[in-house]
């Protein structure tokens, strides 16, 4: 069995309240939701990280995400607009790891948030082409 939390979960090893099962994909509620309504779409086939996941089964990922969007803003809870997160590494706060999305309804008061650093602004656009080079570069390594 794997060690891997949402594979043995995918494969029925565990409690989930599933919300949609397609061919590439599980969809099931969140069970430390950030309000209610709060979904996970998660691919089949495990992959760690989003640049090891098969194109195919990401691209099912995000279809499926917005299937899900478009079921909360149409159900009985409150949904006044949707988050999708996907937290890919652990600096970016991925803490299971098998590329995972989260649809997550928001409204007004929700007491969730995205917290900006302090330097944000608009940047120079010679720092911008200088960014956009570096990866570029990066482009042809993988």
């Amino acid at each position: 069995m794997s060690d891997c939390l949402f594979c043995r979960l995918v494969a029925g090893d565990g409690e989930v309240s599933v919300v949609e099962e397609a061919e590439r994909t599980v969809t099931f509620m969140d069970i430390q939701p950030v309000v209610r309504g709060h979904v996970l779409v998660v691919p089949r086939t495990h992959a760690t990280y989003l640049a090891d996941l098969d194109p195919e089964d990401g691209a099912e990922v995000f279809v499926a995400g917005q299937r899900v969007a478009a079921a909360l803003r149409a159900s009985s809870l409150r949904c006044e607009g949707v988050n999708l997160f996907l937290a890919d590494g652990e600096a970016a706060g991925q803490e299971v790891f098998h590329v995972h999305l989260h649809v997550i309804p928001r409204y007004e008061g929700d007491g969730f948030g995205l917290r900006l650093p302090d330097d944000y602004s608009i940047r120079p656009r010679a720092e911008l082409d200088e960014t956009a080079a570096a990866l570029r570069q990066s482009f042809s390594a993988t």
